[in-house]
């Protein structure tokens, strides 16, 4: 049996019964209270993504499993946000579409949806596809070809999930799931359907070691979220090179989950942010990064010295003055604004006092003093 299969085969068993799948997760109980019971005995996870969702928020969870990340998060977004789920396995979609009317009156907005997708190909409507099959059987190589030219049209016409049409893209020890081939079109999927700005916040295990490949291909160990598991720094660096920004741990469980042939596998939750695609201008922008490094650089190799005024163009200004990083830089817009000019100045290079002499700086002060 392939892995592919494997996941099938168990994540509908799961649905069935209570298998106790992955690590334990302590959940604000508050939002647990109103969902049913079948959907938390029928779930797993290694961490809670959901605490890093906002009110208002267009929330899209990969591998949704039984719904209840996503029952949880439409109660944090509230009547003006909503919430996604994709999974590609049908028992478990069923159970998180049996409550659905129950938990749109409990929570007071209908404000869920479950899609059958494949969490690496976001924009395939599989329940369309099903649907066009049984008009349209496969008896042929040529059928076959048509059946793909036609998922290709419903990509770019109708695709699933939209380009640039999420705030926040949430999953929980779901990823590790996927096959290595596959991995580098599932970050770029994210990255597709997320908004400028936009979030994630992904909950997996992660290896201390490259697994070896014998490991990989035990399908028991594959199910069980361990084996498939990213190594703790290609986990990072897949997403940074995909293009996200402010790419690190946000959690970090000391202890091993699991240890196998001296590998350790635990838990993590990763976030990182999509960069907005703006040309970088420079308006005389400049950023002090307040410490308590030395100097730090960021994911596109800038370098910010503690307490030196670093020339940054206008939109890496805007990213850290207001992004995730912004308790830790001091914004100093230019007096007045200038004519722009494209970006060209080397790394390193400084701001002089006068440039923002007499400026408001922009200081997401949270410490003790400030006023």
């Amino acid at each position: 049996m392939n892995n592919v299969t494997a996941v099938l085969e168990c994540y509908s068993e799961s649905a069935a019964t209570a298998t106790g799948l992955c690590c334990p997760v302590n959940y604000d109980p508050k939002l647990l209270a109103i969902l049913p019971q079948e959907i938390i005995d029928k779930d797993y996870g290694c961490g809670d993504p959901s605490r890093y969702i906002r009110p208002g928020d267009t929330v899209l969870d990969l591998g949704s499993g039984g719904g209840k990340i996503c029952y949880i998060a439409a109660q944090l977004v509230g009547p003006s946000g909503r919430v996604i789920g994709v999974d590609m396995n049908d028992d478990m979609l069923a159970l998180a579409r049996k409550y659905q009317s129950e938990m749109a009156e409990k929570i007071g907005a209908d404000n869920v949806l479950f899609y059958k997708g494949h969490i690496q190909d976001l924009a395939l409507d599989l329940e369309r596809s099903e649907r066009d099959l049984q008009s349209t059987p496969v008896k042929s190589i040529a059928d076959l070809q048509r059946l793909k030219a036609r998922q290709e049209q419903q990509r770019n016409d109708h695709p699933l999930i939209p380009s640039n049409s999420v705030d926040v893209v949430i999953s929980n020890c779901v990823l590790n799931l996927v096959t290595e081939t596959d991995r580098q079109q599932m970050i770029q999927e994210i990255f597709r359907v997320l908004k400028p700005g936009g979030r994630v916040a992904i909950s997996d295990i992660v290896s201390d070691e490259v697994v070896p490949k014998h490991l990989k291909e035990d399908s028991k160990l594959w199910t069980e979220c361990v084996t498939g598991a990213f190594q703790e720094l290609e986990f990072l660096n897949v997403f940074k090179a995909a293009g996200f920004l402010a790419v690190g741990y946000s959690e970090w469980d000391p202890s091993a989950w699991r240890t196998i042939e001296d590998i350790e596998f635990r838990s993590v939750t990763l976030t990182a942010t999509k960069a907005a695609p703006s040309e970088c201008m420079d308006y005389g922008h400049a950023v002090i990064y307040r410490g308590p490094f030395s100097e730090v650089i960021d994911d596109e190799g800038h370098i910010f010295p503690r307490g030196e005024r670093m020339a940054v163009c206008e939109r890496t200004y805007s990213f850290l003055t207001t992004g995730p990083l912004k308790e830790s830089f001091i914004g100093l817009p230019p007096l007045s604004k200038q004519s722009g000019v494209p970006w060209c100045a080397p790394v390193g290079t400084r701001r002089s006092a006068a440039e923002t002499k007499g400026s408001v700086h922009d200081s997401a002060c949270s410490g003790v003093g400030c006023c």
